[in-house]
């Protein structure tokens, strides 16, 4: 837990600090709204967090985003244009105790000097419902102003009753352009940053570290960093960072990919849609994204059999059929060379002709059964399969379709007629609705016979 009487300037190092040599992430942390970057559509001019923070007008709040997109430095801005008393706790190391701690020495602060908190708890996701539930009475009476960070959904890993005390604001990865601004600063600051050290960063070489921290500032200063500490000057004194050594700086990307949390269910969920929606591009890239991040290739498998049934189904029942080929091949093979038959039942079913016929009747049958009067099989349709089932008149008046030389005899094997499956008009689909329409017509014309 740290705990700052006075609101201190967020970027400003101590003595210990600049002994040890805090990383350049930690140097160049922004001092001031101005020299923030990135989350415009939060923090622009005019914005509602904007102005809550420079009126002072704001109780509590929750930051949601991908790590390194600025969200603690957020909450040290906020406490310095506030002037108020900022504490800091760990959602993975404090407790309940040292919560109630800080609640009481803010009552304290505030009756005996005036003064307000700011209690920012990073992770806040990992409390659990007992610690956030503690905060809720100190919030309902001003005790506390809260900020929470996290990773994590919050409408998945908060309690309700914090998330809807709180204002809830998402930040997104930083941009391209502004990772590069950050770049720039860093290497033009002669106070905090790389400025005495004469560091000529090429715009090649800007623009890959830029791109491949994946939006990332955090990540984006620590490997311009290592690219100038590990890079001898030349003749000139100039450290030249040309995109080979900018490409050394960071060997291999890592994306933001949790495998139980947004990046996985979000990422899947563009998969599916992009087959569903016949995007094979799309569909390929959301594939190899998971791949790259260690998405089980099983769990990637099972959705593809369950998208070729779902979206592709009778307009091309041969994707069912790749589909669980590739399941196959996925169990046989193994990675990497697994992710060739993924790409081809990927590809197949974001190509196939779509319908969801099949998937609305299955659908619409066990809304039935589960909400309607349980029909009762008829006598006719009842299994014959035992001596005593002729007594009981299982059997009669069946007719066997393949007494028929086109392998079809009217008959009513459903009371009430009821109807669950409507072909389309895609792919394969045609035909079988040009033979059901045939049947049924069949049908009716016998049922109007008989009466």
């Amino acid at each position: 837990m740290s705990d700052f009487f006075e609101a201190a300037d967020p970027a400003a190092l101590t003595p210990a600090q600049v002994l040890a040599g805090a990383p350049l992430p930690a140097r160049m942390r922004p001092r001031s709204l101005s020299e923030y970057v990135g989350q415009q559509h939060i923090l622009g001019e005019g914005k509602l967090l904007r102005r809550a923070i420079l009126a002072d007008r704001f109780s509590s709040l929750i930051f949601y985003g991908p790590p390194g997109v600025g969200k603690t430095t957020l909450a040290n801005i906020i406490s310095f244009e506030t002037k108020s008393r900022f504490v800091t706790l760990s959602g993975v190391e404090s407790n309940v105790a040292e919560i109630r701690q800080v609640a009481d020495m803010a009552e304290k602060m505030q009756r005996l000097h005036g003064k307000g908190t700011i209690l920012f708890v990073d992770e806040i996701h990992r409390f659990n419902k007992a610690q956030q539930d503690v905060l809720l009475p100190h919030l309902e009476r001003g005790t506390l102003r809260f900020i929470g960070a996290t990773t994590h959904n919050p409408f998945f890993y908060i309690n309700s009753p914090l998330v809807s005390r709180s204002q809830l604001f998402t930040l997104e990865a930083i941009g391209v352009e502004d990772l590069e601004r950050l770049l720039e600063n860093a290497v033009a600051d002669e106070e905090r940053g790389l400025g005495k050290l004469k560091v000529d960063l090429k715009p090649e070489a800007k623009r890959h570290i830029a791109t491949i921290c994946d939006g990332d500032g955090r990540k984006c200063l620590s490997a311009l960093e290592i690219a100038v500490l590990t890079t001898p000057p030349d003749e000139e004194g100039r450290i030249v960072i040309d995109l080979a050594v900018a490409e050394e700086s960071v060997q291999q990307k890592t994306i933001v990919y949790d495998g139980d949390g947004d990046a996985h269910y979000d990422t899947i969920s563009a998969f599916i849609k992009s087959m569903r929606g016949s995007d094979p591009d799309a569909a390929v890239y959301w594939l190899a994204k998971m791949l790259y991040a260690g998405e089980d290739i099983r769990f990637i498998a099972r959705r593809i059999v369950i998208c070729a049934s779902e979206d592709v189904g009778m307009a091309d029942s041969n994707a069912l059929r790749v589909a669980i080929a590739a399941q196959q091949a996925v169990e046989f093979v193994g990675m990497p060379e697994a992710r060739i038959p993924l790409a081809h039942a990927t590809i197949y079913i974001a190509t196939a002709p779509k319908s969801n016929r099949a998937y609305v009747a299955i659908n619409a049958a066990l809304e039935d059964v589960k909400n309607g009067r349980t029909l009762a099989v008829p006598k006719y349709l009842r299994s014959t399969a035992y001596k005593s089932a002729k007594k009981l008149g299982h059997g009669e008046g069946y007719q066997y379709s393949h007494d028929s030389e086109e392998g079809y005899i009217p008959q009513a094997y459903l009371p009430e007629g009821r109807r669950y499956y409507e072909p389309s008009g895609n792919g394969m689909e045609v035909k079988v609705r040009e033979r059901l329409d045939y049947w049924r017509k069949r049908f009716e014309e016998s049922r109007s016979a008989e009466e």
